[in-house]
This record gives structure tokens, sequence and C-alpha cells, in this order.
């Protein structure tokens, strides 16, 4: 009998601190849910949603920079709104990061959000899981499919210019395995990184980034390569000059940027190389096919980039003011 109770209680206490375990160990984006604010701030779906629907209205252009805006967060250091602090004395933020300095924009729309959330519910709604919400309301005002985001992201305090050019944001002049690579890194699947590619079929691309290969690669429709060398330069000027990602419907969610990559219209050497006999050829051909395909992995892909690393319970803060700490 006491051999009985000794085994009992060290199994019962094995049991306990195994469940402890469980509970410190777990991923933290397993604590973000869909209705994380549904008594604290119950209208904040509704209300960045006005903002945003607003916001495009005006410029329809915004819904691919907000789009994006979410993309660049998530990849350094996680979906924490790093990406929107500016420069302190104490740090240099992402903002000026090669990947990011005069390329991210949309910051003044995430500032009328969060201070209407502010409005709605003070001190409560995270920038990040602003991001994350106003992502999802620019792909659906733009046409594209709907989904219930997770939200329950905290804040983070810092920001790092040298996490931001570490090279976890792929570049334009990016391989094929190195797009898999660098994904995969972040949790994604050459699936996830296919679809998340798709989010090209909104947005501009500055001359800077698509040059060379309009002028240099072969693997581009020669007719297509001529219409964007004509704002375009090949050596000097016209740098900032834009052109649409998708040639078809540049500011419509839509499935015509694989269309685009079949005959060889991706603008960036990045799309291109999606669809150049490798192996995510079948995965553009599918897309290009099915458009439900497409929105279907595209959503799937979007929350899992949403589960990157997030802050939760005390970790980081909820800012007051998305550009700088509290």
């Amino acid at each position: 009998m006491a051999f009985f109770s000794t085994v009992s209680h060290t199994y019962f206490t094995i049991i306990a601190t195994f469940a402890i375990l469980v509970l410190f160990t777990g991923s933290s984006s397993a604590q973000l849910s869909t209705d994380f604010y549904s008594k604290s701030c119950p209208k904040v779906f509704s209300t960045v949603q006005s903002v945003v629907k607003n916001a495009i209205s005006v410029e329809r252009r915004l819904g691919a920079s907000l789009l994006r805006l979410h993309f660049h967060d998530c990849f350094v250091n996680g979906c924490d709104g790093s990406v929107l602090l500016d420069d302190t004395d104490s740090f240099t933020g992402e903002k000026t990061a090669g990947p990011n300095n005069r390329s991210i924009r949309g910051f003044k729309v995430v500032d009328d959000i969060k201070a209407a959330v502010e409005k709605a519910c003070p001190g409560v709604v995270s920038c990040a899981d602003i991001l994350a919400i106003t992502a999802r309301d620019s792909v659906v005002t733009l046409g594209g499919p709907d989904w219930d985001v997770k939200v329950g992201r905290r804040d983070s305090k810092t920001a790092s210019l040298s996490d931001a050019n570490s090279g976890v944001i792929p570049p334009p002049t990016s391989t094929l395995n190195n797009l898999i690579n660098r994904f995969q890194a972040k949790g994604l699947s050459a699936k996830d990184m296919v679809a998340l590619s798709g989010a090209h079929t909104i947005g501009q691309a500055r001359c800077i980034t698509f040059r060379d290969r309009i002028y240099n690669e072969t693997n581009i429709d020669s007719s297509f390569a001529k219409t964007r060398q004509s704002q375009c330069p090949r050596n000097t000027g016209g740098r900032k000059n834009l052109a649409p990602l998708d040639l078809q419907t540049p500011t419509a969610f839509d499935n015509n940027y694989f269309k685009n990559l079949l005959d060889q219209k991706g603008l960036l050497h990045s799309d291109q190389i999606l669809y150049n006999g490798g192996s995510t050829d079948s995965l553009v051909e599918t897309y290009s096919k099915n458009d439900k395909t497409f929105d279907e992995d595209f959503v799937t892909a979007m929350i899992k980039m949403g589960d990157i690393d997030p802050l939760t319970g005390s970790s980081g803060e909820i800012r007051k003011n998305c550009r700088k700490p509290n």
C-alpha cells in the first residue's frame, strides 16, 4: 500500500510538472485568437475596416502598401509592430533598412487607424494587431478573399536596423532556393511562399528593383520588356519611376499575377523565378487556372505568417502611438 501511494504521488507529480512545462513552452501564437478583443474592444474590426476602406477609396495603391507592411513587420523578429517605430536616441529602427527605405509606406493610414481605435477603446489594441487586421481588410477591399484574423499580439518596445538588414526579407533579385529557404526559416512552406507572392497581384515596384531584369534577362516577353523600358532608362534616371507588378489588373486582388508569369511577364526577377523550369512551376500553373485554390492557399499562408513569433502575455506593450514606445 505504501509503495502504491509513493508511485501514485510520483505519477501525479510528473503529470503536473509536464502540464506546467507544456503551458510555458507552447508557441506564443497559440495565445492568439479571433475573439481576443470580443469583450475589451468589440468594435475593433469595424473601426479598422472603415478607415482602411476610406484610405483605399482615395488611393487604391495603399491596399498593397498596407498589406506589405504586415509582411515586412512579421519577417523581422516576428509580428510585433516594430516596423512602425521611428528612430530614437536609443535605437535606429527598421524604416531606413535596405528592404524598407523609400519603399514601405502607409504609415499615416496606420496612424489614423490607431487614433480611431484608441478613441473606441484606449490602451487595448496593439499596433501589431492593427497591421494584421489592416492587411486582411486591404485584400478584401480590393476584391480578394476574407478570413478571420487572429489577434492578441503585443508591441515591441524597440526595433533594429541591423536585423532588418540581415537578409530575412528576400530581395527582388532572389533565386528560387533563396526564396524557399528564407520562407522556411520563418516556418512557411514553398507553397506558402508562392501563395504569398501572389500578393504582387496588387501594388507597384520602383524602376531600380526591375531595371536589370528588363534589360538583361532572357526569360521575359520582349514587348513587355520594351513597355517597361520606356519608363525605366538603362543606366541612369528614373530609378523611382513606378510600374505595376500585375500588368493586367494592378489594383484588383485576383490570380492574374500567375497568368502573367506563364507569359514571362513577371516584373521582378523574384516573380518570374517562380515559373522558370523549377519546383514551383506546377503551383503557378494551378493558381493561374484556379483562383479559388489560390485564395484558399493565400489565406492559409497569411494566417501562418501572422503567427510568426508574436509577443503575448506580459511581453512587450500596447503602444499608445504606433511610431514610438510608451
